[in-house]
């Protein structure tokens, strides 16, 4: 039986509300079944003040032993380094301290999110609070914990990225600690579990057909493909949101919303408005992953070229309104 310790700082708590739609079976259900004791959560445990206090602290002195840190939300260095935008309640310590010393207690170590991996949305703009992740500031290792921090099992911190994450992409992960089948080959160039990192939003999108054809969206209703001028980053966002839909049928594409690229660090600064897609002499500036830039305009003219009067006509409808062709069977 492994425990888990569950510690919010930084964030807006949607992980942690996202992760309680895990379902068949619901997450406690799949968190006994993988022999995983949840210690201690803020949303999901009784225990509080003292008591909470007392464990922390049993920890932190060995006395307690602890399997797995999980930290969801940004980690808040400022002022001036000293953490004391964000004080634990009830202990007079900043939450970085905490975190620092229980991390440096745990087998395994893992942000919970993109603003624990990363930073996240808590770290855009100005960054007043001097936000970031546990092991990365942005795209830069480092963060509270230091590039060479490994946990005790030998692991960098895992770096479950999304906003918020999709909840099983978190049961995935501890059950794959919890059996011990997870590596560091099994964690791609910035920490991510590549069993859902090795995907692209992409994969699995309804609109593909109008991605192949470049029949595009114009406005936030059209059924065309949105990357062309609505943003969509679908392309290039390394998650299985399309193959492992969200609340068994959902996904952003799917909702008609451009896809943001949550997972990746500094997704929350794109340089640009998130619905618009940024061009140099009409053409995208962010490519499909792998797709050189000469064999994109070359397809794209192709394909254009080649739309089917069907396709270009409901890309720019909120319904279609030419339905494929019937044809039949020709008799023998």
């Amino acid at each position: 039986m492994m425990n888990l310790l569950w510690l919010q700082s930084g964030g807006c708590g949607g992980c942690t509300m996202s992760m309680m739609c895990a379902e068949a079976p619901d997450l406690l259900a799949t968190l006994d079944g993988a022999g995983i004791d949840l210690l201690w959560h803020p949303t999901l445990s009784e225990a509080t003040g003292a008591e909470v206090v007392d464990l922390l602290q049993a920890i932190v002195e060995r006395r307690q032993g602890l399997d797995i840190l999980c930290v969801e939300g940004s980690l808040l260095l400022g002022p001036n380094g000293s953490g004391r935008f964000h004080m634990m309640a009830g202990t007079g310590r900043p939450m970085i301290d905490w975190v620092r010393d229980l991390a440096a207690r745990a087998r395994h170590v893992v942000a919970v999110g993109t603003c624990a991996a990363f930073g996240g949305i808590t770290a855009a703009g100005v960054n007043p609070a001097d936000a970031c992740g546990l092991q990365y500031d942005g795209r830069q290792k480092g963060g509270l914990l230091g590039p060479g921090f490994r946990a005790g099992a030998g692991l960098p911190v895992i770096n479950v990225a999304g906003c918020p994450t999709h909840p099983n992409w978190v049961t995935e992960t501890l059950m794959l600690l919890a059996g011990g089948d997870m590596a560091a080959g099994d964690l791609d160039l910035y920490q991510r579990p590549r069993f859902y990192a090795d995907h692209l939003v992409h994969h699995g999108c309804p609109r593909n057909e109008y991605y192949e054809y470049k029949a595009s969206a114009h406005k936030p209703s059209d059924l065309g493909c949105m990357m062309e001028h609505m943003g969509c980053l679908g392309t290039q966002a390394h998650a299985d949101c399309n193959t492992r839909l969200w609340n068994g049928e959902g996904s952003c594409t799917r909702g008609g919303y451009a896809c943001i690229n949550c997972t990746a660090p500094e997704f929350e600064e794109p340089g640009h408005m998130f619905l618009e897609t940024p061009k140099l002499a009409g053409i995208p500036i962010g490519l499909p992953t792998d797709m050189p830039k000469a064999w994109f305009v070359a397809l794209s003219s192709l394909a254009k070229a080649a739309t089917p009067d069907r396709v270009r006509r409901n890309a720019a409808t909120d319904r279609i309104v030419v339905p494929p062709t019937v044809h039949e069977k020709r008799k023998r």
